[in-house]
């Protein structure tokens, strides 16, 4: 026996059946657009789903005062240290993490070991000694010589490689701190002969003199965050830093020959400067252009003579710093000038240089420290920090409110316009990093993009403000093009993390950058990116934020859907290819009209709603009793009578044309171009340029969501008042196109004629249904 409930529940399962088979074919559509809600975490009462910080919102403090001595005659470092440590997390802590960043350099650790490596015919003494560098390492790294509490009682600790994991006596509870000691040394390494660090020695054994560059150098505490809890995953020298804000008294006691240049804010000038040297300092904090504190005749005289066997002591503050870092050398020239903010807040830009780089760096570096705060102030927030400082020290690299660069002179002061160019691109780049990530303060050690990536383009744009004609190396749209276009085996998505990446340049900094300047110039605009990405710095200055808390806030403050922007140039490998096909030119037809034209209407013979007892599903072929099986009919989805046989009829409708006067004055100038698309990759908007016949041009932007439908394959219809005689894909090659041979092709020498008319003249109709609800409709 039939029964109605049967047949249904096998239709549904037959249709799901059928939807599960489709679904495994290849979409029209694919998944570009999409939204992303699958792959960001969900929102948390300390992150919010638009991105901001959410209203339980917490982070740790670290405070530190730092006693340390340089022996400069061994090349060691001595420290002594007292931390304390604020919970302000919702969770009771059994232990401490902290970073020992020293013991990078110790052999026996495993990421000495973990890369691939190969031989060829042809071996440099360098490579060959890559093969085997650890073997010169066991005696480097941290040698904690104690941990005690604040009773200088011990601390149980252990040591993983770089990480340090000390155990409490008792349980740090939610809103309470604990303070301990650690008392440890190591052997500064050779950082630029021998091993490859960002701090270290430089030695100049022609004048017997030194420039160290003291970064990573002390015990310090992890990051612990609702994110994953502790940050504790391995330094090896690739994914950088995630650290803990806090507040620094640092003394470094040095040969007292040696001047200093350090994070934060000196409290003794007055004890370690002559007083002629101190009175250029006041007078520095009013300068117009760099004033020298220490002159190049001083430098000199300085580096030359006997070296002292007195010390002295260097102080400094740093407040609400991430983390700590100075340099010393008796080499150092030193120059200021004052950069004000918008808010009046007066900021010292300083450097420190050998007479290498006096050519270069006495004319720019304090002048670029200066206008890399001005740009970035605008485009991020106010400089907060008292000072900023460039050191050139033949290397890059950054810390809170001090950075180190490279930019020296030939030997005959001399120096090449690249070489002036590179110094000042360093510093802007180095000095940027102030703002991301040692105030915007995300998690190096996983994702290196928010900070590189991210800082590489408010470079480009400091830069291109310093001169507009700037040949940048990274963030133009045709300078990624080649990287997008290797082998998919050479590529990963951004979202990798960062002891991951194969290409780290190119995937760290230039796609990031790249990706971040094709949104500001051709997806969303100047005006609404920067309002978007200020919002993201001022909502996260200070704090820790994710990769989820950057695009979800972008989108929140722009009102743009970017998830298909996000799928595809950040967790995506797809290269931008968007191919011109083929192009039809159209005209109407001035002189002919169209026939007359057979159409089927639908005309509902009129019988009372009520009398219909039988509804016929033409797909199925079954029929059903409306009193029966009432409860399994929606007569506002299942009830069709105009799809039915009996109330269809044919007749005939004539078209309204338009007179010849009329045609001509309407359409005789219009041009309809037809132009079929094909993406090959990686959706973008669709620019084109268009050449007319009178020589002028026009661009037009079709934003990425027409591929929404289609991300394969579109035709579009564009209409001119003007004949064209070229029309061009990313004419300004700002969409990464890879391909730029298939952006354009030749036009059709004569159009093609359609017919044109005004319109069918048609009557309107009601169905039962509609009658009852009292809506029309056309046939």
């Amino acid at each position: 026996m039939y029964s109605p409930k049967l047949f249904l529940s096998s239709f549904a399962l037959l249709l799901l059946t059928n939807a599960v088979i489709v679904s495994q074919n290849t979409s029209n559509h694919g998944k570009a657009f999409e939204q992303l809600d699958a792959v960001l975490p969900s929102a948390t009462p300390y992150r919010g789903i638009d991105g901001a910080p959410g209203p339980d919102y917490w982070q740790q403090r670290a405070d530190y005062d730092i006693e340390c001595t340089l022996d400069t005659e061994v090349q060691r470092l001595n420290g002594n240290e007292k931390i304390t440590y604020y919970n302000q997390s919702p969770h009771t802590l059994k232990y401490l993490w902290l970073q020992l960043d020293e013991n990078e350099h110790q052999g026996h650790l495993d990421h000495h070991h973990f890369n691939a490596s190969s031989m060829k015919e042809e071996m440099n003494e360098k490579a060959l000694y890559m093969l085997e560098s650890w073997k010169d390492k066991n005696k480097y790294g941290h040698i904690i010589e104690a941990v005690t509490d604040e009773n200088d009682k011990p601390l149980n600790y252990i040591i993983n490689g770089t990480m340090m994991r000390i155990d409490l006596t008792e349980r740090l509870k939610p809103n309470k701190q604990i303070s301990f000691n650690i008392k440890w040394h190591y052997n500064i390494i050779d950082r630029v002969d021998g091993f490859w660090g960002r701090g270290g020695y430089e030695y100049f054994p022609d004048e017997d003199n030194y420039i160290y560059t003291i970064t990573q150098w002390f015990p310090r505490l992890c990051v612990y965050s609702d994110v994953e809890g502790w940050q504790n995953k391995q330094f090896t020298g690739r994914g950088e830093f995630a650290l803990t804000f806090g507040n620094y008294v640092v003394k470094m006691t040095l040969p007292d020959d040696y001047v200093v240049g350090s994070t934060g804010e000196c409290l003794n000038y007055s004890t370690l400067l002559t007083p002629t040297q101190l009175q250029r300092w006041e007078q520095a904090k009013s300068a117009k252009e760099p004033l020298q504190i220490i002159t190049l005749d001083e430098a000199k005289a300085n580096a030359d003579s006997k070296k002292s066997t007195k010390s002295r002591t260097w102080i400094y503050k740093a407040d609400n710093v991430r983390d700590f870092a100075w340099t010393a050398s008796r080499k150092y020239i030193w120059d200021a000038l004052p950069h004000y903010n918008a808010n009046g807040k007066r900021v010292m830009c300083m450097s420190y240089y050998p007479k290498e780089s006096y050519p270069i760096y006495s004319r720019y570096s304090t002048k670029a420290v200066a206008h890399t705060l001005r740009t970035y102030s605008k485009y991020s927030i106010p400089y907060p920090y008292p000072v900023a400082i460039s050191v050139e020290a033949s290397s890059g690299m950054e810390y809170p409110m001090i950075c180190f660069n490279f930019g020296r002179a030939e030997e005959d002061g001399t120096y090449t316009e690249r070489a002036k160019l590179g110094a000042i691109s360093v510093i802007v780049h180095e000095v940027g990093h102030n703002y991301f990530p040692m105030i915007i303060n995300s998690d190096e050690r996983k994702w290196s993009w928010m900070d590189e990536g991210i800082n590489t383009f408010v470079q480009f744009l400091a830069l291109s403000e310093f001169d507009n004609n700037w040949n940048h190396r990274r963030g133009p749209a045709n300078k990624i093009t080649d990287y997008m276009g290797e082998a998919p085996n050479q590529l990963e998505p951004i979202m990798t993390n960062s002891d991951n990446i194969i290409s780290f340049g190119m995937n760290a900094y230039a796609k990031p950058a790249t990706g971040l300047n094709i949104l500001r110039e051709t997806i969303m605009g100047r005006e609404l990116f920067d309002m978007a990405f200020k919002e993201y710095c001022e909502r996260w200055a200070f704090k820790h934020p994710t990769p989820a808390d950057f695009f979800r806030t972008m989108e929140d403050a722009s009102a743009m859907d970017l998830d298909w922007f996000w799928r595809g140039w950040f967790y995506g490998i797809d290269a931008v290819d968007i191919s011109m096909d083929s192009i039809s030119w159209y005209k109407a037809d001035l002189e002919n009209d169209p026939a007359e034209l057979t159409v089927v209407d639908t005309i509902i013979k009129e019988k009372p709603f009520d009398d219909i007892s039988k509804i016929r599903n033409k797909e199925s072929g079954m029929a059903f009793d409306v009193d029966k099986d009432s409860e399994l009919v929606d007569f506002y989805t299942s009830y069709r009578p105009w799809e039915t046989e009996d109330s269809v009829q044919t007749k005939k409708a004539e078209k309204i044309v338009f007179s010849k006067k009329e045609k001509k004055e309407k359409y005789n100038e219009k041009n309809y171009y037809e132009i079929k698309f094909t993406n090959h990759g990686l959706v973008m908007p669709v620019i084109l340029e268009w050449t007319f016949e009178d020589g002028t041009k026009e661009v037009q932007r079709l934003a990425a969501e027409i591929w929404r439908k289609d991300e394969n394959e579109v035709k579009k219809v564009f209409v001119k008042d003007k004949v064209v005689t070229h029309v061009k894909l990313d004419p300004y090659r700002e969409t990464a196109d890879l391909n730029e041979r298939n952006n354009s092709m030749p036009m059709p020498e004569t159009p093609k004629l359609f017919k044109v008319y005004k319109e069918d003249e048609a009557e309107e109709v009601l169905n039962p249904m509609q009658k009852a609800m009292g809506k029309k409709v056309k046939p």
